[in-house]
Formats: C-alpha cells, sequence, structure tokens
C-alpha cells in the first residue's frame, strides 16, 4: 500500500500547507481520504491522474475536509471528460451537502447531465462497511460539522490505516487506532486540552494506549508546526508535509 499526503495543512493554510487529503494505492485501485478544496492542486503537483481514484472516503463536512469534491465533480465533468463512476462514502447526508454546496459556489452545476455517475454511501457508526476492496469503520468523535463526524479506520492487505479526523480527545480514538500499522492524527494544538481538536500533549498521554505501530501528525497549526521541530527524532512518530510518500 503506497499512502501519498496531497495536503496536511489546517482550514488556514498554516506553513503554506494544502488541506487534508491522503491519496491511497493498493492492488485493488486507489481512493482518497478527505478531500480538501485544494485536493487537485495537490494531485497535479504530484503527477498524479483524478480519473484513477475510484472512492473517496471524507471524515466529516467541513470544507477543508469535503470541499474538493465540488472541483472534483467539475474537472471529471469539463476537463477529464470522465466517463467511470466516482463513490463517496461519508457521513450521514453527504449527498445533499455536496449538492449544496456545489450549488452554492457553482450555481446549476449539478443540473448538467452528468458524463459519470457520483455515487454516495452513507456511513454508519462502528458499522464495518466493505467497499472498493476494503473495509472502513466509521467512530464517531467530537467537531461539529453539521452532521456526525468520524475517525475512519481501513483494513486492506492485512494492514490497517487510521484517521482520527478532527476532533477533541474521545475514547473512540483507542478502538479506531489500536494497534494500526500508521494511525494518521490531527495535532493542531501543542498543549491541551483543546476545544474539538488534540493537541501533542493529550496525544502524547494516550501513544501507549493506543499502541499504533507508527503515528503521523497532521491539521498542525503555526505554533505546533514550530514546536513540531523537536518530535523529529522521536521513534515511531512521523511528521506529515505535502508530497510525502509512505510504504505501508
Amino acid at each position: 500500500m503506497k499512502l501519498t499526503v496531497l495536503g496536511c495543512g489546517d482550514a488556514f493554510g498554516s506553513g503554506g500547507r494544502l488541506q487534508t487529503s491522503y491519496h491511497v494505492e493498493h492492488a485493488g485501485g486507489t481512493f482518497l481520504i478527505d478531500c480538501g478544496a485544494t485536493s487537485l492542486i495537490g494531485m497535479a503537483r504530484l503527477s498524479l491522474a483524478p480519473d484513477a481514484v475510484d472512492t473517496i472516503f471524507i471524515s466529516h463536512l467541513h470544507g477543508d475536509h469535503f470541499g474538493g469534491l465540488v472541483w472534483w465533480m467539475l474537472h471529471g465533468q469539463h476537463v477529464a471528460k470522465r466517463t467511470t463512476p466516482l463513490t463517496v462514502v461519508g457521513p450521514p447526508g453527504i449527498g445533499s451537502r455536496f449538492e449544496a454546496a456545489a450549488e452554492a459556489l457553482f450555481p446549476g452545476s449539478t443540473k448538467i447531465a452528468p458524463r459519470f455517475e457520483m455515487r454516495f454511501v452513507d456511513l454508519a457508526r462502528e458499522t464495518p462497511l466493505s467497499v472498493a476492496g476494503l473495509e472502513v469503520t466509521a467512530f464517531e468523535v467530537v467537531h461539529p460539522s453539521g452532521a456526525p463526524s468520524y475517525a475512519l479506520r481501513f483494513s486492506l492487505d492485512d494492514r490497517i490505516v487510521s484517521f482520527s479526523g478532527d476532533t477533541e480527545w474521545v475514547e473512540t480514538l483507542i478502538a479506531a487506532g489500536r494497534h494500526a500499522d500508521l494511525f494518521i492524527m490531527e495535532c493542531y494544538a501543542v498543549e491541551g486540552p483543546t476545544r474539538y481538536h488534540l493537541s501533542w500533549q493529550v496525544i502524547e498521554q494516550n501513544l501507549a494506549r493506543i499502541a499504533a505501530k507508527r503515528v503521523m501528525l497532521t491539521h498542525m497549526s503555526t505554533p505546533m508546526l514550530a514546536a513540531a521541530e523537536r518530535l523529529a527524532d522521536r521513534p515511531g512518530i512521523l511528521l506529515a508535509e505535502d508530497g510525502l510518500v509512505l510504504r505501508i
């Protein structure tokens, strides 16, 4: 499994980083974990083909995590002339939220006869879902977004990749990330607890309980980016960077 960081920034572009999106290639296909508004920019920088992505998983319905779906639709329709279906898996109501966002940003865009089908699938809390040759389980977290926000746990080819999404500390993160080969954890702040977000202080206190093989810190604010330099050589801790490639 090959994971490429398309964007690992917070909503404000701290450090000049693109918004959240992770590109995963495996024997059965290619998928994204989250699709921030800058996802196509990240793909273009790395010469990755949007049409090769068959499934996009969304953790929660904030623009810096799902807004790129609007541009994905427009690119497939008008640039790539996509014909293969695209499956979008996310919190309940993701289909209607996507349509509202698309119509707000590009009025009439969802009324044009589509070249390709966008299939929307709702996740259910702690109910494994098999899609695109893998299994994903959603664990509810605390980050208000107008719909349930989730941490996601992916099981694929005897490997586990987990993603915290955005959240303050909740015990469901233990189940989401336990013994994962890679746990991607948002780490917005240096010290905490922090409302609706994680801090390094809180993550560090729970590393032994999670027992993931590797933890990658992402979604860092400007203060956290500065503080993260001292973690660069810590065993089992990775610092996300746009363009970083990992073999899992």
